[in-house]
């Protein structure tokens, strides 16, 4: 497996078929929802590959002066349990410490938090929320 940084538009196209082929269908999430007012040049992802075939991906981008967020973590149901998503975390919370990030807000699923608990994200005072399709906590960690 290798992990990039994604910087070209065939890297990027990886990234969305990633989301698309794991979590749209799924959950049928239209387009428009999928791919947001987030996504796009001021966002930053990551992607996994197995030799040439994308297979887990996720994004990040900045809310203000030293906080980002990170999202869309996704593998394909295929490679789940191989580690790939805390390796995609990893990546994007490195890249964002190299961009002088110091914290981390995220908007987690209610199911997935746990995933975000044991690579060191807290809950915070915001709760719970429901987004579009989800049930969500809000989960913050300090870099």
């Amino acid at each position: 497996m290798k992990i990039i940084r994604v910087s070209r538009e065939c890297e990027r196209a990886g990234v969305y078929y990633v989301r698309m082929t794991a979590m749209m269908r799924k959950y049928q999430i239209p387009l428009d929802a999928e791919v947001d007012a987030h996504d796009g040049e001021n966002c930053h992802y990551i992607l996994a590959l197995d030799g040439i075939y994308p297979v887990a991906t996720c994004r990040w981008f900045e809310l203000r002066e030293g906080v980002a967020e990170i999202g869309r973590v996704v593998v394909l149901p295929e490679y789940r349990g191989k580690q790939l998503g805390r390796s995609v975390v990893a990546e994007a919370e490195k890249w964002m410490c190299e961009a002088g990030v110091k914290k981390i807000e995220i908007s987690s699923r209610v199911n997935a938090a746990s995933f975000y608990e044991k690579m060191g994200y807290r809950f915070n005072e915001s709760g719970k929320a429901h987004h579009d399709t989800f049930e969500c906590v809000y989960m913050e960690k300090v870099l």
